[in-house]
């Protein structure tokens, strides 16, 4: 046995546990955002706003693209196959994360701010129309004042009154609708009133993640979670039934999301769903556009006037994406669908 011993204390040296390395600290750096990702149009604007706002660019960004994906909304869709009807509509959940104080707020507002510039526009063409509603309602009421002793004539004459009838209702005008691009705060059933009048979808837009996600994990709101996890496609029907409010029949559920978070809270969240918690459905992978770049260290006071004509340029950009034309661009359109468009021989 001892003849042994040597081949056992080599074999034991061999399998010996080498000297502990210390763990490593810190995070991997993140690769720099790359201006080429981004439509030509939208690039001195973002450039500038980065500059200014002292922030990464990855921020205003996303907040970019994800603000112009609602604008296009149900408008247009992609048909990614050759030829195959599988439809997708372009509209993006996108989220930024940083820590406190890493200039995520700002920066995602300045991209905001052409949403709630067609907003304005829109609310002031909605009090128009409503302006010539109400007037032309005014007039209705004394048709339908008139057509009733019509219809009374008609009846003691023994005529059929139903013409009549049909006629002044044909006449009465229709109830504008406002058009709405973005909402901050809104119940899963109000939301569901405004796509049913919106059907080109909209963008909701949290400046805190955390909080949104910590509605849709209370109890009773397994709805909600539900409503906004289909709403992503941009491509289903969604009928709410409720007591008191009726039946609100949305055509095509289509909702754009917008936000920031921490990374504490994140990590919090993306742990609770990899362990089979109740967000291990598929909801935060529905952000296909979610950054976490390197804050620079390198920081410095900028105050000087926006870039006028960058701005402009991308404004013109939110401007021609609100009124698309399917035909102009060359998109099919098949009866009941989508107008679509499919990729070039090169893109495919």
């Amino acid at each position: 046995m001892n003849d042994y011993a040597h081949v056992y204390n080599e074999i034991d040296a061999a399998l010996a546990w080498p000297e502990p390395e210390p763990l490593p600290t810190g995070l991997p750096p993140v690769q720099t955002f790359d201006e080429a990702l981004l439509p030509t149009s939208l690039r001195p604007w973002i450039a500038d706003i980065t500059e200014r706002l002292q922030c990464p660019p990855d921020y205003p960004a996303i907040a970019s693209v994800v603000c112009l994906a609602s604008v296009v909304g149900r408008q247009v869709a992609i048909r990614p196959k050759r030829q195959d009807d599988w439809t997708v509509v372009p509209n993006l959940w996108g989220a930024v994360v940083g820590a406190p104080s890493s200039m995520k707020s700002p920066a995602l507002a300045e991209p905001l701010k052409m949403v709630h510039r067609l907003e304005i526009e829109a609310r002031k063409e909605y009090d128009d129309a409503r302006k010539r509603f109400d007037a032309g309602r005014m007039v209705a009421e004394e048709r339908t004042k008139a057509a009733k002793q019509s219809i009374r004539k008609a009846i003691k004459a023994g005529e059929n009154p139903d013409a009549i009838a049909l006629a002044t209702i044909e006449d009465a005008p229709d109830q504008p609708q406002r058009r709405r691009y973005v909402s901050n705060d809104a119940t899963v059933e109000k939301l569901g009133e405004l796509l049913a009048a919106n059907p080109r979808g909209l963008l909701v837009s949290r400046d805190e993640l955390v909080g949104w996600l910590k509605t849709l994990d209370q109890e009773g709101r397994e709805g909600t979670r539900a409503f906004f996890l289909e709403s992503w496609n941009g491509t289903g029907r969604f009928t709410f039934d409720r007591v008191g409010r009726g039946t609100v029949e949305i055509e095509s559920a289509c909702v754009s999301m917008l936000g920031g978070i921490q990374p504490g809270p994140l990590s919090d969240y993306l742990a609770a769903a990899n362990s089979g918690g109740a967000g291990d459905d598929g909801l935060m992978q529905r952000f296909q556009l979610a950054v976490w770049p390197d804050v620079s260290r390198q920081w410095r006071n900028v105050d000087r006037w926006p870039d006028s004509k960058a701005k402009d340029r991308a404004w013109r950009t939110f401007q021609r994406l609100d009124c698309i034309d399917p035909v102009e661009i060359g998109a099919t359109e098949d009866q009941g669908e989508i107008p679509f468009l499919r990729f070039t021989d090169d893109a495919q």
